[in-house]
């Protein structure tokens, strides 16, 4: 023991959130402890207020604190078309991006056999009965690009496709800005496949 108990169950269970290791945690640690008492006091209200209060829009299962999320109480968005993400901070990156307008879907996961998580364990039903609803023109699959997110775009595609409605899945390849020399194989070899026509100006 090279701290006090509290001190060291304070560092335990701040290492145990995600991306924060040992050291960062013994700085947070630290930075609490020396803080004013205030500072802990409203971190710690904070957080329990945003586990109460935080829950899933039963409607797109993105995170709200209302009835519904913000993106399902605006009118203003596409009604005819649903992005499908693994989960809803996937749905802040798209929204940065300022690109698209207009509904969403979180799996909250992907499939993965390997580890017990099958349709059942998705969000998959409640996305086929809003597709059912018949206002839906097109969904965007936009899991990530690995083999569980290809796994799940590929199992939603068939279903969704049996229903008549366009299925697309988001495009691959070179980011902005990337040289081809430091880009892997898979990246390039996606970035082939995606190629569009080069149009002349007019």
């Amino acid at each position: 023991m090279y701290y006090p108990e509290t001190v060291a169950v304070l560092i335990n269970e701040l290492a145990k959130l995600p991306g924060i290791g040992a050291k960062t945690a013994q700085r947070l640690a630290f930075y609490l402890i020396n803080s004013p008492p205030e500072t802990a006091r409203k971190l710690a209200q904070v957080i329990l207020e945003a586990r109460d209060k935080v829950h899933f829009c039963p409607n797109c299962f993105n995170l709200t604190d209302a009835d519904l999320c913000g993106i399902c109480q605006d009118k203003k968005r596409s009604q005819q078309t649903i992005c499908v993400v693994q989960e809803p901070k996937d749905i802040v990156a798209i929204e940065k991006s300022q690109s698209y307008k207009g509904l969403y879907h979180s799996l909250n996961g992907a499939l993965s056999p390997l580890d017990g998580i099958g349709p059942e364990d998705l969000t998959i039903n409640k996305l086929l009965k809003r597709l059912e609803e018949g206002q839906i023109k097109e969904v965007i699959l936009a899991t990530n690009s690995n083999v569980e997110g290809d796994a799940t775009a590929l199992y939603l595609a068939q279903l969704i496709k049996s229903l008549g409605i366009k299925v697309t899945r988001l495009a691959y390849g070179l980011p902005v800005g990337a040289h081809l020399e430091y880009t892997d194989a898979v990246t390039l070899a996606r970035a082939l496949e995606g190629r569009q026509e080069v149009e002349e100006n007019q």
